[in-house]
């Protein structure tokens, strides 16, 4: 086994607040300038960019886990991640199915694109991707379970939009398999505040939505070879897989 650098948490141009900068060739680009080895795609509330991202990072040999940033009803963020694109086509059912048909303003929120190979525009979400679902943490929790994905709250140490701002605990019986935190984040801190965490896993993300920021903060795993197997049994800490916070 070795160690792989990993960033798990970058908006592509396709979230309102991703820069347009933040087409899937540049990420790609930028992971490998700061020695990515994986790169999690988690667009707000759509999984409509990560295929691409993952087929131009296969031929530059960095591993991407397909995902998204959910909003629950409760305006909480969370990272779901897929191992295949039959999951993530069903997830990405389920959130069209659940998000609220608020039209998105370009001049306030920003675009909200997909482009192909060429970085010519395929796509453009008139839905604002930045809204809330309207399934609960605990329902968006169990579908991803459901379809066999990982599931855990995003930047648990921010004020705005985390589980502990928002709920103020973890809610008994919520089935997650990690937690991610900002740069920011006092582990010893969130730890001595939130025992549960002692169990978890915890992934230091950059939360990108700048080319600048990818890879500014990243997470180690010790694995046996990058892929989402690997990857779920280190954050499970299975068979010496692990999970390191830089």
């Amino acid at each position: 086994m070795r160690l792989y650098r990993a960033d798990m948490h970058i908006h592509t141009l396709l979230s309102p607040c991703g820069d347009l900068d933040m087409t899937p060739a540049n990420i790609v680009a930028r992971a490998k300038e700061r020695k990515l080895d994986i790169i999690g795609i988690t667009d707000h509330n759509t999984t409509r960019q990560c295929n691409l991202v993952a087929d131009i990072a296969s031929d530059n040999n960095l591993f991407v886990m397909c995902g998204t940033e959910v909003t629950t009803s409760e305006e909480v963020h969370c990272l779901a991640f897929f191992k295949n694109g039959v999951q993530l086509s069903l997830f990405q059912d389920y959130l069209d199915n659940h998000l609220p048909n608020i039209k998105n303003d370009p001049k306030y929120f920003g675009y909200q694109v997909a482009v192909d190979r060429k970085e010519d525009i395929i796509y453009e979400e008139e839905r604002l991707l930045l809204s809330a679902l309207d399934q609960t943490i605990d329902q968006v929790a169990e579908k991803v379970k459901e379809l066999g994905g990982l599931f855990f709250p995003a930047h648990i140490d921010k004020t705005k939009n985390s589980i502990i701002s928002q709920l103020g605990f973890f809610p008994k019986g919520l089935e997650f398999d990690a937690v991610g935190v900002s740069k920011f984040a006092d582990l010893d801190k969130l730890k001595s505040t939130n025992k549960i965490l002692i169990e978890k896993s915890i992934v230091r993300s950059s939360d990108s939505h700048y080319l600048e920021n990818i890879g500014e903060v990243y997470t180690e795993f010790r694995i046996e070879k990058p892929d989402f197997d690997e990857i779920a049994k280190a954050l499970r800490g299975e068979d010496g897989r692990e999970v390191i916070v830089r």
